[in-house]
């Protein structure tokens, strides 16, 4: 009776595996070869740039504990960049893996150029929108001690629970890890001072990102299961909805769709993934080498000029407004205002002092990269002081000007963002080549998930295709807006949509697991950032 069965059990598992991509091949010396080359280049062209710029300013060095510090925090964050690379790789290839579209190996390598791609070719806006989530007195003195633990606390806990995910194969959200690590910081910073753990974060601005998380998996699920059925209504033919026959590749035309989902998945998780990297370096920058990295210094000096006569209009403008004398400290009143959201009748004549002074130095030096070194930290601090300042009361109506100085004071925060929210092309190659190399270690576990334990039977073409095309879209969309989105999500609730669609069923064990880390995330990471940041202050 057994020898009966055990040929009969060996028979379906044949046939059950002969569909499946081969997944074990392992890279050859030559790949190896590539990959640290590129590594290594990498690196040192960061290097390079980082001393270049730092001689462009003049400044004599003293120390080398500053550039210690950054090359720590710059190695940590561009980890957390290559562990984002290969945890949400499976988003972009499992398809064209599963449907023979691609063979495994190159489909990564060709994400990974994408992904590379992806984040040279980014807007920045979704970089200085996580960083908008932090303490804004942490930002300002993200230099000392309680910033660099801040740093190091947010990344190291980002890292910790994307490895842990990983290795369980569970598709969990990087940017959900990150934010979460963020709001944690921002927790603890605010208990540690006495205050209410509420009051540490820009829970407006929290709020708008936890929309974008909490609706982009739900967008997946439905639009990719609506998109399958208008395909079933539309295109009749009966080999986009069956599964690989073999390993023999689809027919050209769908090959040719599934490739372009798959190019469309890579470039849009680089260009909205990777800027999250940029914020933080950027950030990291400013705090250890304010004179090179505080001030956007590649500005003509003719921006200046218009940067002083825009700061000239606006505190006009203001002292017109509210014609009261000026506080004896405005950046006090600024800073007041921007942690507590409670404003004071001090804070428009404050606002329009500190703006004059900005419109003042930037006019006495004549241009952004004639600030002396010393200067640059606290010149660049009372600008993203002013402009969060503008932020907070134009989105809760404090003043209600008139539209007259409500465009001369957003006109004067653009001047302020030009000059502070900048990202040099090193850091952009540094954190794309982190990326872009992470897509091509590690993604077999992930993928196997999102190929194989989703719906209970094996991935059709036009499955694929539909969950595809959904993600790019929606994480094209989301990078549009500024706002960080879960690659992971999209692309992962989008196959559980389709085999929704398709009645073939879901496989509930792994869809609880997916729901628990979605769950998860977020209070664990805020948790894990939390104590991080306590234990890093006591020791720095």
């Amino acid at each position: 009776m057994t020898s009966d069965v055990l040929p009969a059990v060996a028979v379906a598992s044949a046939a059950g595996n002969a569909h499946k991509p081969h997944l074990e091949q392992r890279p050859g010396r030559l790949t190896a070869f590539v990959f640290f080359a590129v590594l290594a280049t990498g690196l040192l062209f960061s290097a390079y740039s980082l001393m270049q710029d730092v001689d462009d300013v003049g400044s004599a060095i003293t120390t080398w504990t500053p550039f210690l510090l950054l090359g720590v925090a710059l190695l940590i964050a561009l980890g957390f960049e290559f562990v984002n690379g290969f945890h949400d790789t499976a988003n972009a290839v499992a398809t064209v893996i599963y449907t023979h579209s691609l063979p495994p190996h190159f489909a990564v390598v060709w994400s990974g150029c994408f992904n590379f791609l992806g984040v040279l070719l980014s807007s920045g806006a979704v970089a200085f929108g996580i960083i908008a989530l932090l303490p804004v007195e942490l930002i300002l003195q993200v230099g000392s001690s309680a910033g660099f633990a801040m740093v190091f606390a947010l990344l190291i806990a980002a890292i910790l629970w994307n490895l842990g995910t990983w290795w369980l194969g569970l598709p969990a959200s990087s940017s959900h890890t990150l934010i979460g690590s963020i709001i944690g910081v921002g927790v603890a910073n605010a208990l540690m001072h006495g205050r209410d753990g509420t009051s540490g974060v820009d829970w407006g601005q929290a709020t708008k990102v936890g929309y974008s998380l909490l609706l982009s998996p739900l967008i997946g699920f439905a639009c990719a299961a609506l998109l399958l059925l208008a395909l079933r209504l539309l295109v009749k033919n009966r080999a986009l909805y069956k599964a690989p026959k073999g390993k023999a590749p689809p027919p050209w035309w769908i090959r040719g769709l599934l490739i372009l989902t798959c190019t469309g998945v890579s470039f849009a998780h680089g260009s909205n993934d990777g800027q999250k990297g940029m914020g933080l370096i950027m950030l990291i920058l400013v705090g250890t080498l304010p004179m090179a990295y505080a001030l956007n210094r590649t500005m003509p000096a003719d921006q200046a000029v218009q940067f002083a006569a825009v700061a000239e209009v606006t505190q006009q403008a203001l002292v017109k407004s509210a014609p009261q004398p000026a506080p004896a400290d405005p950046r006090q009143v600024l800073s007041d205002y921007v942690r507590s959201k409670q404003a004071s009748p001090e804070l428009i004549p404050a606002l329009a002092a500190l703006t004059g002074s900005i419109g003042q130095e930037v006019k006495g030096y004549g241009a952004f990269s004639r600030v002396p070194a010393q200067a640059m930290g606290n010149v660049r601090n009372d600008m993203y002081l002013t402009s969060e300042a503008i932020r907070l009361m134009d989105k809760d109506d404090v003043g209600r000007f008139d539209a007259d100085t409500r465009g001369k004071l957003q006109a004067f925060k653009r001047k302020i963002d030009d000059a502070t929210k900048f990202i040099p092309l090193w850091v952009k190659i540094a954190v794309a080549i982190a990326l872009g190399l992470g897509t091509m270690v590690g993604w077999k576990r992930i993928v196997v998930t999102v190929g194989e334990k989703i719906g209970k039977t094996h991935l059709t073409y036009a499955q694929g295709a539909s969950a595809e095309t959904v993600a790019m879209l929606t994480i094209g969309a989301a990078d549009l807006y500024g706002l960080p989105v879960s690659t992971t999500h999209v692309l992962s609730s989008g196959v559980a949509g389709t085999m929704a669609a398709n009645g073939s069923g879901l496989q509930w064990k792994t869809i609880r697991n997916l729901l628990m880390a979605w769950v998860l995330t977020l209070p664990a990471a805020i948790l894990l950032s939390a104590s991080l940041y306590w234990l890093l202050t006591r020791l720095f």
